[in-house]
């Protein structure tokens, strides 16, 4: 059994009373009817379809949900008995975003950041820092910049920053879903250490269940339409539940929602090829060397790897966003239609219908008020006609279970919305090209089905993809090569090559 650290905080506890939240702005609740009470020490595994309002949940019990400017609370949500949005210091949130939490240049100030506020004596301050950093595996100098950090390298370091904190509550939104295989692991047992030592209470969501069942004793399911679908023992929850889970879209541990079927015809001429490239965040610092690749039409290339070691930076070179540090990246003559020069010499006008990228955080690409005009923005740039506009919108907020939230603010929708939205936002041009940084990011199973038919779909109509991802499902489900970053190699996906 083992010893509590007796330096840590009680464990705290959380009722929640026919508590709802609605977004300012929208017209239905995020939340709703929730009646729910978690025990000090309780180890909660919260699931729920895209959209049920679990990371409401988690921003609620924080207590950075905003005030009546931003929304609406209904009924109670308590922590230690007392409302949440009062008892701030008792809880330690990672957001679904981790970039929304890096608010320092160096990695070791970030995380002593948290215990600065808390008032932690200054001879405590970086002991817990190291030890936290060593928890969760992020293995880099206290001086090292944030801004060089991959998108999983930054979502160690928030969960770094909330573990060194020991809060009594450690609320945890798709803490691995950016990490390699082995990262996952790594940062699953570094949690379950924690709070084994501490004795903190835990609730995380976490799509894929099989991941956290051997560290949390109770699962929480919420309702698409409010209030909970199941609550019990893990086991028990999924073995007795396992049909109504299914329909709501979570993720039961060793089913695949979907694979592709074998593509009819053979994949298209290429439409990029790069030698021995060098790519880089910061000129002159380059991340990887000397990839090689071909990106064909009609074909889908899964690019993996750990983290930190280029894949996004990769991604967006050969998107034509970030200039290339050395070696040749060279687009055919399909891809380039009269146009001059590697893909990042061309302008943003001339990339909408030839290669449409989906960044790693879908924030980082939205720029209007509500996601009807989101989409709106590639045709709109492209000059096409309000009726073929409406079309394509219409069709793709139908494909991506968009349609409720037409009008509402792209800000407000849940990780796996936002994801959606900026899948669909890349394609409303009909790019031939697609660049994508981990696609799957936040999905629940019906979601995530309705992604890969959807990605396989334009692979069909011969479209070129890549795809950045670290969701071994996805990549033996539809990819059609691999592109192991580690190994320099191409190699056909997993289950075989799917020509």
């Amino acid at each position: 059994m083992p010893t509590r650290d007796a330096s840590s905080p009680r464990p705290a506890s959380v009722t929640a009373r026919g508590w709802g939240w609605r977004h300012g702005g929208r017209r239905e609740p995020a939340v709703r009817d929730l009646d729910l009470q978690i025990r000090p020490g309780e180890r909660v595994l919260l699931l729920g379809a895209s959209g049920s309002g679990k990371s409401t949940l988690l921003h609620g019990l924080a207590g950075v949900l905003g005030g009546d400017d931003d929304g609406e609370a209904i009924g109670e949500l308590l922590v230690d008995g007392r409302p949440a949005s009062l008892s701030r210091g008792r809880s330690g949130l990672v957001l679904q975003d981790p970039d929304a939490q890096v608010v320092m240049a160096r990695l070791g100030d970030d995380v002593a950041f948290g215990l600065e506020n808390l008032g932690v004596a200054r001879e405590q301050i970086w002991p817990r820092v190291t030890r936290a950093l060593d928890a969760v595996g992020l293995d880099l100098p206290l001086d090292h910049a944030t801004a060089q950090l991959s998108g999983g390298q930054r979502q160690r370091l928030a969960l770094a920053g909330v573990l060194a904190m020991r809060p009594g509550i450690i609320l945890l939104d798709e803490p691995t879903a950016n990490l390699d295989p082995d990262g996952v692991r790594e940062v699953r047992d570094a949690v379950a250490r924690v709070v084994d030592e501490t004795g903190a209470t835990l609730v995380v969501i976490e799509h894929r269940v099989s991941t956290w069942l051997p560290v949390v004793d109770r699962v929480v399911v919420l309702g698409a339409a409010g209030g909970l679908l199941a609550d019990g023992r893990p086991r028990d929850v999924v073995a007795s539940r396992s049909g109504e889970l299914r329909a709501a879209g979570v993720w039961l541990p060793g089913e695949v929602p979907w694979r592709a079927p074998r593509p009819e015809a053979a994949a298209g001429h290429p439409l990029l090829t790069a030698a021995g490239l060098d790519v880089a965040r910061i000129p002159g610092s380059p991340l990887l060397r000397g990839a090689d690749l071909r990106v064909d039409a009609g074909s889908i290339l899964a690019i993996t790897g750990p983290n930190g070691v280029g894949k996004s930076t990769l991604a967006l070179t050969i998107a034509g966003l970030l200039r290339a540090e050395g070696g040749r990246l060279e687009p055919s003559a399909a891809l380039a239609d009269g146009l001059r020069g590697a893909p990042w010499r061309w302008r943003s006008r001339d990339l909408l219908t030839r290669i449409g990228t989906v960044f790693q955080s879908p924030e980082h690409q939205f720029l209007t008020g509500s996601v009807r005009a989101e989409l709106e923005v590639g045709p709109r740039a492209l000059r096409l006609g309000a009726v073929e506009r409406t079309a394509r919108v219409d069709e793709l907020l139908a494909a991506l279970r968009l349609e409720r939230l037409a009008e509402a603010n792209p800000f407000t929708l849940s990780g796996g919305e936002k994801r959606r939205l900026s899948v669909a936002g890349a394609i409303a041009t009909r790019p031939r090209m697609l660049v994508l940084d981990e696609p799957t990011f936040g999905q629940d199973a019906s979601t995530w089905r309705e992604l890969a038919r959807l990605i396989v779909g334009l692979r069909d109509e011969g479209i070129g993809v890549v795809a950045v991802t670290h969701d071994d499902v996805f990549v033996d489900a539809v990819a059609d090569r691999r592109l192991e970053i580690g190994a320099r190699r191409v190699a056909p996906a997993e289950h075989g090559d799917r020509r």
